[in-house]
């Protein structure tokens, strides 16, 4: 898994959208650390570090040390909410960890040794159905993204779940089903399949006009 992150922060003593907006104007993030059977505690992180730690890609599957008031609290962070037009982050929710804790996460799927696959040397496509697979792991040991060897695959087969080896201490949050993760296609296929959901979302889209037609005609 990565290193953890450390995030120096501070304690917010008031809530609310005003003192809120007052911390975004100073360039401070407001936060909030919650769970651990201990009450929530409201901290505010400096903008500009925690966008930092944002483009690295792996914060959100990363145990965050966040350093307020002397003590270190461990944390994975759970949602970040982002301004819809400056797309800054807002507000953070960290989970609280307590020591060998199991915790549910995305971790991000990768695809290895795709020169070795005969469907996509013949010029097949990899339709990737999950990007990331929700998993319970002890919080010390997150995977940084899970390895899937598609040697031998040929156009017409399919990787499910059940042939996935996951990292010890990690399992599939899905139990119910053996969940499809990519399946190999022939090109062909997939532009039928893309255009079929193109027509859908015409006749969806034309839908609503036929509805108001039919509402100017009995006024």
């Amino acid at each position: 898994m990565s290193d953890a992150l450390t995030l120096p922060a501070e304690a917010r003593e008031r809530a609310g959208k005003g003192a809120s907006r007052i911390l975004r104007r100073d360039g401070r993030v407001p936060a909030v650390i919650y769970g651990g059977k201990e009450e929530p505690l409201m901290i505010h992180v400096e903008a500009k570090e925690l966008t930092r730690q944002l483009g690295t890609g792996h914060f959100m599957n990363s145990i965050v040390m966040i350093d307020v008031g002397g003590k270190s609290v461990r944390t994975l962070p759970k949602d970040v909410a982002f301004h819809p037009v400056t797309e800054r982050p807002v507000h953070v929710d960290f989970l609280r960890l307590a020591k060998n804790a199991k915790i549910q996460v995305a971790v991000p799927v990768v695809f290895l040794n795709e020169e070795d696959s005969p469907g996509l040397k013949k010029g097949g496509v990899l339709n990737i159905v999950r990007h990331d697979l929700e998993l319970i792991c002890e919080s010390d040991k997150i995977p940084d993204q899970i390895e899937i060897d598609v040697t031998g695959k040929d156009v017409g087969d399919a990787i499910h779940i059940s042939e996935v080896t996951l990292p010890a201490g990690a399992e599939s949050a899905i139990t119910d089903r053996d969940f499809t993760i990519a399946t190999l296609v022939a090109p062909s296929a997939l532009k039928k399949a893309e255009g079929a959901e193109a027509a859908g979302d015409s006749d969806g889209a034309a839908a609503p006009a036929d509805d108001n037609a039919g509402d100017a005609a009995s006024e």
